[in-house]
């Protein structure tokens, strides 16, 4: 019994789906949580302090348990990406031209279109227009969990493009931020930063395998990144990137996977931890007093329809113009039909959504946070629903 048990835990934890299952509930979870008579609860926890000190007071960070969570935690997911895309780049779907060159066309397409469409609806609005960015973003976890929980119906090339899509969506995300929500810049630090950058690539070419002295020196660079006003996540990123694949080993020598190591010990943490942690956090929003007139405010308004209309469109139309154009070919396996529903669950915004959100509208008023997470979970919702729908009804 406790075999069996311990067996299909371990099915679920390494499951593709089982990540987006868990996001789902600490999302809803959030909602509940935030509309009960215990929501004042709520805010108070997030609101918790929490210090970090190094040599006494030296060194002293102070921030609420919200911003620890975005801010650090976060940066653990962004490592994890940071290592994906390496791995894609290296060995994957993006280490040619021929196989790079639908995703990478698919994923601009998806963020241009999304930002045109915010960008037209919040046309005057200076503050609003902050936002642009909002629903350029794929929430991996939310939209590979929906095609893995249809089984068969959809072809393995699909996942496989779905992710490739989103990878690149990722870093898309990772430059937008690093070029149009970073303010005030303290270049001592960002000094500091680059030149422990330095040493990672000194490590790397010098074929150190260790994984813990990469983090040791990604915990300095985050830090020094953290004070710079640059987004203390791209640390995560440039540290995963630093990571070796292998170490090339010859003549009777063992091999090692250090990128791979890492990929697949924090795959679990992050898909069951951090990613559902962030998403309670920040999904928690009132209800109360919503009504039509707030749903079609510019700002929810141009989020959902980016999610769902632009979302589709760009990564629809830009995957058809470079098929027609180019040799490449529609993902083995799949009819046109699959392949636009697919495009439509790439609207599923959700986790990165709510981060660029968080960074566009973080010194404005509250009444743009709640528009925020009004116009991701509708236009994550609707996506995610409309593409499913469309891959159920779709021939085999």
């Amino acid at each position: 019994m406790l075999k069996t048990i311990h067996r299909r835990a371990n099915e679920f934890i390494h499951s593709q789906s089982g990540g987006g299952i868990v996001l789902a509930i600490a999302a809803l979870l959030a909602l509940l949580v935030s509309n009960s008579p215990w929501s004042h609860w709520y805010e108070q926890l997030l609101q918790v302090p929490g210090e970090l000190h190094i040599g006494g007071n030296w060194l002293m960070l102070s921030k609420p348990l919200l911003v620890w969570i975005n801010d650090l935690w976060m940066a653990v997911f962004f490592f994890l990406v940071g290592l994906e895309i390496k791995r894609e780049l290296l060995e994957g779907e993006l280490s040619t031209v021929s196989q790079a060159i639908l995703p990478i066309g698919a994923a601009l397409g998806g963020m241009v279109v999304p930002a045109l469409i915010y960008t037209a609806i919040n046309w005057g609005d200076t503050t609003a227009l902050r936002g642009w960015a909002i629903p350029t973003a794929t929430d991996i976890a939310f939209a590979l969990g929906i095609l893995v929980l249809l089984g068969k119906r959809v072809p393995v090339s699909l996942k496989v493009f779905l992710t490739a899509v989103a990878i690149i969506d990722d870093l898309g995300a990772i430059i937008v931020i690093a070029i149009f929500y970073t303010e005030q810049l303290s270049f001592s630090m960002l000094i500091l930063a680059v030149v422990g950058v330095l040493c990672l690539m000194i490590l790397n070419k010098a074929g150190v395998m260790n994984l813990g002295v990469y983090i040791m020196v990604g915990l300095v660079i985050w830090l020094c990144v953290l004070k710079s006003g640059v987004h203390a996540t791209l640390a995560g990123v440039v540290t995963g990137l630093s990571i070796p694949l292998s170490n090339n080993a010859q003549h009777g020598q063992k091999h090692i996977y250090p990128l791979k190591t890492a990929e697949h010990a924090l795959h679990p943490w992050v898909a069951f931890v951090i990613l559902p942690l962030f998403a309670f956090a920040n999904a928690g929003v009132s209800l109360t007093g919503v009504s039509l007139p707030i749903v079609l405010q510019t700002v929810p308004l141009g989020i959902a329809v980016g999610l769902v209309v632009g979302k589709a469109a760009g990564v629809f139309s830009a995957s058809w113009l470079i098929i027609k154009l180019t040799n490449a070919k529609i993902p083995t396996g799949a009819t046109w039909v699959q392949f636009f529903g697919v495009c439509v669950l790439c609207g599923v915004g959700f986790t990165m959504s709510l981060f660029i959100g968080g960074l566009a509208f973080e010194n404005e008023a509250t009444a743009y946070i709640t528009q925020l997470k009004i116009g991701v979970l509708l236009g994550s919702i609707v996506s995610g629903v409309l593409g499913a729908l469309i891959l159920l009804r779709s021939p085999k």
